[in-house]
């Protein structure tokens, strides 16, 4: 499947820190391009970079950039999913990641660059976000524009296979699936639950 024939939008979806960043490397490795733009570098808590395109943050106010994205992937933080217009398909690989981790993970990002950590309770920002990502899916489900996988950031860094072959499939069956398992590098995968 050429990119002129995937007509649709592919986005990697997630809370921060729940793996987004390598999966759109395995899809990009895979074959279909990531739409970035190298504003935010590579560094010590992504040193394979971040992938992310600056407009997707303003797409309630701008939805110009999605017509760009037909055919290539692009990363969006969970809650600006709803924000994407209609006259388009998108296919969502939304990244879980065990909860502890996203915050433990979100911690050290911040204590790295000199802000403080989150204010709330553990348990109060884990129900936060469980909420949001249930907000998200109840979203998604209502739109027949819109076809959803969701993967394991945690099953995915132990046994890659069978996550790729599903996102192979639900991007059209062409991608390289050698290419985008060698991606994972689970020495990179430092903030593990207990």
């Amino acid at each position: 499947m050429s990119a002129a024939s995937r007509d649709f939008v592919t986005i990697v979806s997630g809370l921060p820190r729940s793996g987004t960043s390598m999966m759109m490397r395995m899809i990009d490795a895979g074959g279909i391009p990531a739409l970035t733009d190298e504003i935010r570098t590579a560094d010590d808590d992504n040193p394979r970079g971040y992938y992310e395109f600056e407009p997707v943050k303003k797409t309630k106010d701008d939805a110009s950039w999605v017509s760009q994205a037909r055919g290539k992937v692009v990363k969006m933080v969970h809650l600006l999913l709803m924000d994407l217009p209609e006259g388009y398909e998108y296919r969502v690989i939304f990244m879980r990641r065990h909860l502890d981790e996203v915050l433990k993970s979100q911690d050290v990002m911040l204590e790295r660059h000199g802000k403080g950590g989150a204010s709330l309770p553990i348990d109060k920002m884990k129900s936060i976000f469980e909420k949001q990502i249930q907000q998200v899916y109840d979203w998604i489900n209502q739109r027949s524009h819109f076809k959803l996988l969701e993967v394991s950031y945690n099953e995915i860094m132990a046994a890659p296979r069978p996550f790729v072959e599903r996102i192979n499939t639900l991007l059209g069956g062409e991608l390289n699936q050698d290419a985008m398992a060698a991606v994972i590098e689970p020495d990179l995968y430092r903030q593990r639950a207990k």
